[in-house]
């Protein structure tokens, strides 16, 4: 007995705590929890800077989308260099508008167009439009809630089993030395720690971009008016401002 003891003395003193070697000293169960968590918290890395990039660019693109759109120059000339692949969801509202305009009136070519008719199904497409670019933008944010919520309880779940692993060690070896229970307390906790080293940016990350893609829904909405109040008040062919005399 006093053999074995000062075997697993021995075998806890040599024991490695750096951040590998507690990896790869803990049961097969906590590996397996520390590996879903860092793959975890890559992906969430991956989905935050991703979205982050991706709303600088659409809030710069909006930014140079409305200077063009109120510049006073001609729809006509800007949709033309918009309508083959509009890149950003504020050129995807005014493409939207701009063609249902352009099929509203020509299915009303030869009489007055109803304005407010015209400026429902305009509202109505660019509803539409928002809402598509609105999920496509807000992809993956649920994977980021989902690790948010759940990485502190799986950590804490590879803790727990292996505090019970080192309990049944030291049970085994009938000593409660510092040098016994030291290492495989230190790969439990290890496992809480990578949990919440996923949790943590994750719901930061979650509550940055919820309020960011608050704000690009805000400016999206009130462009709903802005294009549509425009669409309806610009002249058809060329003409006299029918549309606006129509709503008068």
């Amino acid at each position: 007995m006093n053999d074995a003891v000062q075997a697993t003395d021995l075998g806890g003193s040599s024991a490695d705590f750096s951040m590998m070697g507690l990896f790869l000293q803990a049961d097969i169960i906590v590996q397996a929890v520390m590996v879903l968590l860092l793959l975890a918290s890559v992906g969430c890395w991956a989905i935050i800077f991703d979205k982050v990039r991706l709303l600088r660019t659409i809030s710069r693109k909006a930014d140079f989308f409305e200077d063009e759109f109120w510049s006073g120059r001609s729809l006509e000339g800007l949709y033309e260099r918009m309508r083959g692949q509009p890149d950003h969801p504020m050129a995807m509202l005014f493409v939207a508008a701009m063609r249902e305009w352009q099929r509203s009136v020509g299915q009303q070519s030869g009489r007055l167009a109803s304005a407010i008719g015209i400026q429902e199904r305009i509202a109505k497409v660019m509803r539409v439009t928002v809402n598509r670019e609105m999920e496509r933008l807000e992809s993956y944010l649920n994977f980021l809630a989902t690790v948010g919520s759940t990485a502190p309880f799986i950590g804490l779940f590879g803790t727990v089993w292996g505090i019970m692993n080192s309990f049944t060690a030291i049970a085994a070896a009938n000593n409660t030395s510092l040098t016994v229970v030291a290492p495989g307390i230190a790969e439990a906790l290890f496992a809480t720690a990578i949990g919440l080293f996923a949790a943590i940016p994750s719901v930061i990350g979650y509550n940055k971009l919820v309020v960011d893609l608050g704000r690009a829904a805000q400016r999206m909405s009130a462009a709903i008016g802005e294009i549509g109040g425009r669409m309806v008040a610009r002249p058809r062919h060329r003409g006299p401002r029918v549309l606006a005399e129509a709503a008068n």
